[in-house]
């Protein structure tokens, strides 16, 4: 079975830069440090990160950027599949 490379693209690259928007949602709403104490916590660490200040044009760039990463590393893995068969 061969899959479309641009529609694989797009369902990747939503589904990577809505995990992105819903980590900006948390930074705005000042849930994300909580959560970062969290994850880490159940991994047995200690966290040494603190989460910065929000900023629109830092949190558009973090969304946009990775819609376009999730959506070249969906076409190529496409494009890679569809070569193989």
């Amino acid at each position: 079975m061969k899959f479309n490379p641009n529609t694989v693209g797009l369902y990747c690259g939503a589904l990577i830069s809505f995990c992105h928007l819903v980590w900006v949602a948390m930074v705005g709403f000042g849930w994300a440090q909580g959560w970062l104490n969290f994850i880490f916590g159940l991994h047995f660490l200690n966290s040494p990160f603190k989460v910065g200040a929000f900023n629109m044009t830092t949190a558009l760039v973090l969304v946009i950027f990775t819609f376009v990463v999730g959506y070249v590393f969906g076409w190529v893995a496409t494009w890679v599949w569809n070569k193989m068969k």
